[in-house]
């Protein structure tokens, strides 16, 4: 991706492969990082834009259920008690969990149905996750953006969420303790109309 090279240049930023599709993988990786990740960032996303009658077959539902829901289930089985251990270290603790999950985990859009449904899944997945990382005190944080101006979104019209928008808003979740976030003008519309 763009900018990858500059990523991979400085000096704390060390680059592991991590296939959230491979329960292997994730276990491997959490045994050799887990007890010095103090911030995970959940983006792990495969969507395919369909419904159920446009698109025979269940492989791409599938696929996005097995990165979207089964891949954070992957991740916080093996993730998660590194992190509460980490956060019960005392007042130097500042550990969290962000999901980067879909304004339509609250409602199915029907032209990207099979994704609405995975992430609506990942999104019950976060809520029992928060609830059990709490009492440790890992704060939670579920981030529902619309449309991000990526590779998969170029053929939709404006608006769409920059990825920096997207990426500040998560900050200042994370600085304020925030814990549910509707960055971008198709999330907050979204997120108005599903309250209605």
């Amino acid at each position: 991706f763009a900018g990858f090279d500059e990523l991979e240049k400085i000096p704390q930023v060390t680059l592991v492969k991590l296939d959230v599709t491979d329960s292997k993988n994730v276990r491997e990786v959490a045994a050799e990082i887990a007890g010095k990740v103090d911030i995970v960032v959940n983006n792990a996303e495969y969507h395919r834009r369909s419904g159920i009658a446009s698109r025979q077959g269940v492989e791409t539902a599938r696929a996005e259920m097995d990165v979207n829901y089964f891949g954070l289930l992957r991740l916080a089985q093996d993730l998660g008690p590194a992190l509460r251990a980490r956060a019960a270290d005392g007042q130097s603790s500042a550990v969290a969990w962000v999901n980067l999950l879909s304004v339509y985990a609250l409602a199915n859009f029907p032209a990207h149905g099979t994704y609405s449904a995975s992430k609506a899944a990942a999104y019950s997945l976060a809520q029992c996750l928060r609830a059990e990382m709490r009492a440790a005190g890992v704060r939670v944080i579920n981030v529902f953006p619309g449309p991000i101006d990526d590779e998969w979104n170029q053929l939709l019209p404006p608006p769409k969420l920059a990825p920096a928008a997207l990426a500040s808003a998560i900050v200042a979740a994370l600085r304020d303790g925030v814990e549910d976030v509707f960055p971008g003008d198709v999330a907050q519309e979204w997120l108005a109309r599903w309250r209605d």
